[in-house]
């Protein structure tokens, strides 16, 4: 059995300033994103789809950005406690106090792609195509951030499961690492 080990959040301040492991996975996701993009422009089909290029790719990120993260913020405060954020509609914009949902998120991306799809008159399943094998390794770089917060933590594990992990605030028995299970399948596995 293990004990998590409560990593700080905060990985660096800067006065006032405080930069979260959180905000530097979105930065990794969004970074992953960009250069694995840019390398699919250059093989085929998109190489010889002379509508496609570099500028299409920063729009895509750009759009992307804003779905994650406009999304992700409603989606939290919509899906999981809409009476306070309804009557408290300024803290809305409040991220920096957490709540993301990946629903959310989700949601909010594919409202950009369709936006995108339209604004550039391709075909949407086209503009997913283009997306979807980008996004595994953002999605192991949001649960590493989610590991390293010490959320979403998985249900009780037998107490002699080896990598079973105690986390503060889920009881004092193991569970399993659900984020890491997810960094691995439906990050690395699926990129």
């Amino acid at each position: 059995m293990l004990i998590h080990p409560q990593i700080n959040p905060v990985a660096l301040q800067l006065g006032p300033l405080a930069v979260h492991w959180y905000g530097l996975t979105y930065l990794a996701a969004f970074g992953l994103f960009f250069l694995l993009a840019s390398k699919r422009l250059r093989h085929e089909p998109y190489a010889r789809l002379t509508h496609w290029n570099m500028r299409d790719v920063e729009d895509i990120l750009f759009a992307g950005v804003l779905g994650v993260v406009l999304g992700g913020r409603i989606g939290y405060c919509l899906f999981y406690q809409p009476a306070y954020y309804l009557s408290h509609p300024l803290e809305i914009a409040y991220v920096w106090q957490g709540g993301m949902s990946f629903h959310g998120g989700l949601l909010g991306v594919m409202a950009a792609m369709v936006w995108f799809a339209k604004t550039r008159q391709r075909p949407f399943f086209q503009v997913m195509d283009f997306v979807a094998p980008c996004v595994p390794t953002g999605l192991a770089a949001g649960r590493v951030g989610n590991f390293i917060n010490g959320e979403l933590w998985g249900r009780q594990a037998d107490a002699d499961l080896p990598w079973g992990m105690v986390f503060r605030g889920a009881g004092d028995f193991p569970r399993h690492p659900s984020q890491i299970y997810q960094f691995l399948l439906e990050g690395l596995l699926l990129f």
